[in-house]
C-alpha cells in the first residue's frame, strides 16, 4: 500500500511539473510572439467576462478595440506614464524606490499605494489573475523580466494602453475614448487623457462618466505632472 502511495505521489508530482513547464513554455512563446502580434485578449478580460456571466449586476457590456501606437494620442500615452510610472523610460521593469516606500508604509500600518510599474501591470493583465499573493507576485516578476527583455519601451506602453481597464468591461484607450468622449483615441485632449488615467488605480470604483472629487483632483494633478515631465516630447525616450 505504501509503495502504491509513493508511486501515485511521484506520478502526481511529475504531472504537476509537466503542467508547470507547459504553462511556462506557453508564456515564453506568447511574450515573444506579442512583440509583433497584438494580443487578442488578456487574462483579466477573460476573468471579467466570466464574472459578468455569474454576476447579478445589470448593464455589463464588454468593450475592446485594438489601436496601434501611431493612432493613439500622445496625450494618452503621457498621461498614463505621468500617473502610473514616471520612471518608465529609465527602469528595467521595477521601481525599487517605490517598492521600498510601499513596504515602509505597510510596516507602519498605513494605506499602501501600488508600486507596480507599467511593465508589471502588462505582465499581470496579460497572463495572471487579480490579487496580492506572493505566488502571483513571483510569477509577475518573472514575466516582467521576460517582457522587458523581449520588447522595447514603446511596445510595452502600446500594449498597456490597449489592455488597461478604464471602467467595468471597458478595456483599452480606444474603447474608453469611444465610450466616454465619443471620439477616437488619437483625438484625446490633455484633460480627457488625464481623466482616463485618473481612474486606473481602481477602474471598477472610480468612474470617468461621473468623476468624484478625488478623481477630479487626480486629473488636475496628472495634467500638472504631464507638464512637469516636459509634455509629449518626454515620450521620445521610448525609442
Amino acid at each position: 500500500m505504501a509503495t502504491r502511495r509513493r508511486g501515485l505521489a511521484r506520478r502526481l508530482l511529475r504531472g504537476l511539473l509537466l503542467a508547470v513547464a507547459a504553462w511556462a513554455a506557453l508564456i515564453v512563446g506568447s511574450v515573444v510572439a506579442f512583440r509583433w502580434i497584438d494580443p487578442p485578449f488578456t487574462a483579466f478580460m477573460i476573468e471579467s467576462r466570466i464574472g459578468a456571466l455569474f454576476s447579478r449586476k445589470p448593464g455589463y457590456e464588454f468593450r475592446h478595440e485594438w489601436r496601434d501606437w501611431d493612432r493613439i494620442s500622445r496625450n494618452a500615452a503621457l498621461a498614463v506614464v505621468a500617473s502610473e510610472d514616471q520612471l518608465f523610460p529609465e527602469h528595467n521593469g521595477f521601481d525599487f524606490k517605490q517598492i521600498d516606500k510601499a513596504l515602509e508604509a505597510r510596516e507602519r500600518g498605513r494605506r499602501v499605494r501600488g508600486a507596480s510599474t507599467i511593465s508589471q501591470q502588462v505582465a499581470k493583465n496579460l497572463f495572471l489573475w487579480p490579487g496580492q499573493s506572493w505566488v502571483r507576485k513571483g510569477f509577475e516578476a518573472g514575466i516582467t523580466v521576460l517582457i522587458e527583455t523581449c520588447w522595447d519601451k514603446q511596445r510595452i506602453l502600446e500594449v498597456y494602453l490597449n489592455v488597461a481597464e478604464f471602467g467595468r468591461g471597458t478595456y483599452g484607450v480606444q474603447a474608453a475614448s469611444r465610450r466616454y468622449f465619443r471620439k477616437d483615441a488619437d483625438r484625446l485632449t490633455t484633460p480627457e487623457a488625464a481623466l482616463l488615467a485618473a481612474v486606473l488605480p481602481a477602474p471598477k470604483r472610480f468612474r470617468v462618466e461621473a468623476p468624484s472629487r478625488y478623481v477630479r483632483y487626480r486629473q488636475v494633478w496628472i495634467v500638472r505632472q504631464m507638464a512637469a515631465l516636459g509634455g509629449t516630447s518626454y515620450l521620445a525616450q521610448l525609442r
